[in-house]
């Protein structure tokens, strides 16, 4: 797999990284006056997990033609990926933060695919991610190619019937290349999750549909990359990895808050929300020393 790149950042620079991802999300989405906060926040350290440490990617060829696959399924969190992209050296921080949402900018509310700065597909209406990413799985082994396929999910997309469609057929098939990781926030736009549309007991779901199922917190670095590596050795059957995650990461007043699923800050709860991340990331810095 020449050409592919990972970083050789620690644990603790991993979540420092996560860290720094967060206060621009603030930023862009302050900037735009419009956007989701609450699932971009909760879900950064995943992302920062994967395209830091975990990805066969190259930024300086986003075209590497044995490059892993990541399809956003709930691309309403896209501020998340696209400030991951450009903290990985796809595309410029600085055009994100202020571009997000505007007329011709590559990063729209909704991911659009934008392969040359790393955006493998288009996301909109909940649900579909995962056949996107079960027909590139299927691509993957039927030209033998060694290439993985990540597919990141909401929870609240679990009340599409699509998706487990997609996931009967995934178990069906033995997809061992794809690996589903779920954003489990409790929360959708509505409410929580278990009051609007109950989904446990969720694990044991996906094990009867033929999936290896790995459970975690979606806050430990560890435990993110340990999950993959392990997802990596399941030859069998295809993984989901359901990471429990804290919508809102970081920002104590959008924590655990589902009014905060499709809202952004404004002026002073941007800068609250700006200084409670600094405080943040000087206790990271505290809690590895």
């Amino acid at each position: 797999m020449a050409g592919g790149k990972k970083t050789n950042l620690s644990l603790k620079q991993l979540a420092l990284k996560a860290n720094e991802i967060r206060r621009d999300i603030i930023k862009a989405l302050f900037q735009a006056g419009s956007g989701h906060s609450a699932g971009p926040l909760g879900m950064a350290d995943v992302l920062t997990a994967l395209y830091f440490r975990i990805l066969h990617i190259d930024p300086k060829n986003p075209l590497l033609a044995d490059r892993d696959r990541v399809v956003l399924s709930n691309a309403h969190i896209c501020p998340v990926l696209y400030a991951t992209l450009a903290h990985r050296g796809f595309c410029s921080v600085e055009d994100f933060v202020h571009t997000l949402r505007t007329l011709d900018s590559p990063f729209q509310g909704h991911s659009n695919n934008h392969r040359q700065i790393g955006i493998e597909t288009c996301g909109g209406p909940l649900g579909q991610g995962l056949s996107q990413a079960i027909g590139m799985a299927l691509a993957a082994r039927s030209d033998q190619r060694t290439w993985r396929t990540y597919c990141l999910m909401s929870d609240g997309e679990l009340d599409e019937g699509q998706t487990w469609e997609a996931i009967m057929f995934a178990g069906k098939e033995r997809l061992h290349n794809l690996t589903a990781i779920i954003d489990r926030n409790n929360i959708q736009i509505d409410g929580y999750t278990e009051s609007i549309m109950p989904l446990e007991p969720l694990a044991e779901k996906w094990e009867a549909f033929n999936w290896h199922v790995i459970e975690i917190d979606g806050h430990n670095m560890r435990h993110i990359i340990d999950a993959v590596h392990e997802a990596r050795a399941v030859y069998e059957k295809p993984t989901v990895i359901i990471a429990h995650t804290i919508p809102g990461k970081g920002v104590s007043f959008m924590e655990n808050r589902f009014e905060w699923h499709g809202k952004p800050p404004n002026e002073k709860e941007a800068q609250i929300a700006l200084h409670e991340l600094r405080t943040l990331a000087g206790r990271i810095r505290s809690e590895h020393e």
